[in-house]
């Protein structure tokens, strides 16, 4: 006996048309496959993008794909608890995670539960994962300094509060470090922070947790794990979840650091779904809305005009690049949605310049409207100097007899060099981070042998706040440089120097 497919159809069909009067099936559906994190369901008719399904032993899911015949969903949890035929139920809710002042100080995973063992979490409010960014009318230009306590950064890249600056980089360069140190750099700044790990491992978010608690910033810092032993939907969830969370915040005027790291795996994870769920895979396998994926999540981070409550989100989404290769398609899908980069280097890395930052390729296009007028006055200089010393080294390399123009171009370099390196977990105040700088425009350092640089900058600075503690203060508190100031503090840096010879 010849079987046809075709009669077979039809009888599943017609069988299911009568099936109608027990259930029906636009609430209610069955799983048809199930495996890799991923459920195709039949039924569900009237199943939104982005629900919350429930599946049995307390397993959610999220809808990903709308089909005419079956509904393709992630699933949230143990993908070996669901089995072909188990009826699938609709919440009728789009996915939501709990949002509120109660998850400071807490580890949660991507669906905001707690996994750092100091029990439940009672939040009052709940948010969607997903929604519209604000438009350009609720909106205002970023015009604060948001300190990361990073001369580098805060000198030639300054980050504003409602920007998005990109850290991009090879592995182990340092990317996660300048990010550590800009939450540790909020405290009493009135910024609550959010670090969203994404398929880190649970030993590395263990000790970036311990880190912050050693230096007093998890009290307002939230920690979201979505760690690389979880199933892909999890990476997929977090940024938006972590976003959700800061919106809330922002909704209530008040100023949030959001760190996505890293965008890189992020994308991975999304590409390991789309696959399952047959999406058509374009440039490097990625399907064709990857770019939509990172631009929906990155176009959220923003300031709010006075008349919305004038809160922001600041956005250091981080990417991992190959060998420096920032043409890849992921960094440069970020660097066209971003507000700028700041981009670090192996060479630099292994030649002890910490933060290694390549002061050529990074860039902040909100500039100096975020900056404080201090930083402007002694950093105005410092990329065209870094620039003219990078140049000049490459030259030189090819000639032994140099002028003594070039010389001092080289010198100079170097002890901004020196001046820009900042080890891990030493954050500096406004004061420390000027003072350098203006020691470096003096031209004082370029006279001392390049090993004592350092030391003499720390030397002087605890000289002034010894004796002179009022120009310090002064500059911290008014955010400039007054006239009055600069010559004090020439008169405290002569006497320091004039001390030293003796």
């Amino acid at each position: 006996m010849k079987i046809n497919a075709n009669e077979i159809s039809a009888l599943i069909k017609e069988q299911i048309k009568n099936y109608h009067a027990k259930i029906d099936s636009s609430d209610v559906g069955t799983v048809v496959t199930v495996g890799d994190g991923i459920a195709l369901i039949y039924g569900l008719d009237q199943a939104m993008l982005g629900e919350l399904l429930l599946f049995p032993n307390d397993v959610y899911g999220m809808v990903m794909n709308l089909e005419e015949g079956h509904v393709g969903a992630v699933l949230l949890g143990d993908d070996t608890l669901i089995k072909e035929g188990d009826t699938v139920k609709r919440t009728k809710q789009v996915m939501e995670v709990p949002v509120g002042d109660e998850l400071l100080g807490r580890v949660v995973n991507a669906l905001g539960q707690p996994i750092d063992g100091l029990g439940e979490i009672k939040t009052k409010k709940s948010r969607p994962i997903e929604r519209i960014a604000p438009g350009v009318i609720t909106r205002k230009s970023v015009n604060t300094p948001l300190e990361t306590g990073i001369t580098a950064i805060d000198a030639m890249t300054p980050i504003g509060r409602g920007q998005r600056e990109l850290i991009i980089g090879d592995r182990q360069t340092g990317k996660t470090a300048i990010a550590i140190d800009a939450i540790i750099n909020q405290k009493g700044k009135n910024v609550l922070c959010i670090y969203v790990a994404i398929g880190q491992k649970n030993s590395t978010v263990a000790q970036i947790v311990d880190k912050l608690k050693e230096h007093g910033a998890m009290e307002y810092t939230l920690v979201m794990a979505a760690t690389a032993s979880e199933p892909a939907p999890m990476l997929y969830v977090a940024p938006y979840a972590g976003c959700a969370m800061a919106e809330e915040w922002m909704e209530q005027g008040k100023d949030v650091l959001i760190i996505y790291d890293d965008l890189s795996k992020h994308a991975v994870a999304y590409r390991a779904l789309s696959l399952l769920l047959k999406r058509s895979p374009g440039r490097e396998a990625y399907p064709g809305d990857v770019f939509y994926l990172h631009s929906r999540l990155l176009e959220r981070a923003c300031k709010l005009s006075d008349e919305f409550g004038g809160g922001s989100i600041t956005a250091l989404p981080i990417v991992e690049t190959q060998s420096g290769d920032i043409s890849a398609y992921i960094p440069t899908n970020v660097i066209s949605i971003t507000d700028g980069q700041i981009f670090l280097t192996t060479d630099s890395f292994n030649a002890g310049q910490r933060p290694a930052i390549d002061s050529g390729l990074s860039v902040s296009r909100v500039g100096g409207a975020a900056q404080y007028k201090a930083t402007k006055q002694v950093a105005r200089s410092l990329k065209i100097d870094l620039a003219s010393f990078l140049e000049m080294k490459s030259f030189s390399q090819f000639g032994s007899d140099l002028d003594k123009s070039t010389l001092a171009i080289l010198k100079h370099g170097e002890v901004l060099l020196r001046i820009l390196r900042q080890e891990q977990y030493k954050v500096r105040s406004l004061a420390k981070q000027v003072f350098g700088l203006y020691l470096a425009k003096t031209n004082k350092l370029d006279e001392l042998p390049i090993e004592e640089v350092s030391k003499t900058v720390e030397d002087a600075f605890e000289y002034v706040s010894n004796n002179k503690p009022n120009i310090l203060k002064d500059i911290e508190d008014k955010k400039e440089i007054t006239e009055e100031n600069e010559k004090a503090l020439n008169a405290a840096i002569n006497d320091f120097f004039e001390i030293n010879k003796k």
